[in-house]
């Protein structure tokens, strides 16, 4: 058994034995689709290393009363973001009408009661996994002025704002244009966020060459 495969079935456990709710409970029982399995294993996973504040099959309500079930809530204190894993079949060349609308009202629903919503193809995980690795960053990225910004300086948390809008690694130079800083107070910066864990150096030896918000995140 791999890793990922203890972590992940701790986690599921851990869910299981702490749920009240009997109908979360039972689809938790029956367990993960397989794109949603995949999407841990192969994205999210190795982009941020743990399964902290994930919660899959989280129920929530609708207008109507009724219960809508999220593949995957990311929620760190007491925000909310939706993972939704979207098969090829299911959502897009075979859906039904009723089904089509119904997946819009859903995103429509989370979106005006303030969740984050990132829709992931099935096929981009198997396609395009580095691509999904940093949209899992970018979206993780979103929640770190919620937790750290009484803990960074304004230079600090400006920096991980600006890290977490980009899809790739970046250079001290581009940051410092950003900042409005000479290059050496930004690598100042970059070497204090290095050693709190919140930025990572994507290439460079001998002299850093370019940043990126850390896997830990």
């Amino acid at each position: 058994m791999s890793l990922f495969d203890e972590i992940c079935e701790d986690w599921l456990q851990k869910q299981m034995n702490e749920e009240k709710n009997p109908r979360r409970r039972e689809l938790l029982r029956k367990g993960l689709g397989h794109g949603t399995i995949e999407f841990l294993r192969s994205i999210w996973f190795p982009a941020i290393g743990n399964l902290d504040h994930l919660y899959p099959e989280y129920e929530v309500r609708d207008f109507s009363n009724g219960y809508r079930y999220l593949d995957l809530a990311y929620m760190p204190g007491s925000a909310k973001g939706c993972i939704e894993i979207h098969g090829y079949r299911s959502h897009a060349r075979d859906v039904e009408v009723s089904r089509f609308k119904d997946l819009c009202m859903k995103q429509a629903l989370l979106v005006l009661d303030d969740w984050y919503f990132l829709p992931v193809a099935y096929l981009s995980i198997r396609d395009n996994p580095e691509v999904c690795k940093q949209l899992v960053l970018s979206f993780v990225g979103k929640f770190l002025s919620i937790e750290v910004s009484s803990q960074l300086n304004w230079a600090e948390a400006e920096t991980l704002r600006f890290a977490r809008r980009l899809f790739r690694p970046f250079a001290p130079k581009e940051l410092a244009a950003h900042l409005r800083l000479s290059e050496r107070q930004t690598r100042v910066i970059l070497h204090e966020l290095v050693d709190k864990n919140w930025i990572s150096i994507a290439s460079g030896i001998q002299r850093y060459r370019t940043y990126c918000l850390a896997r830990e995140l």
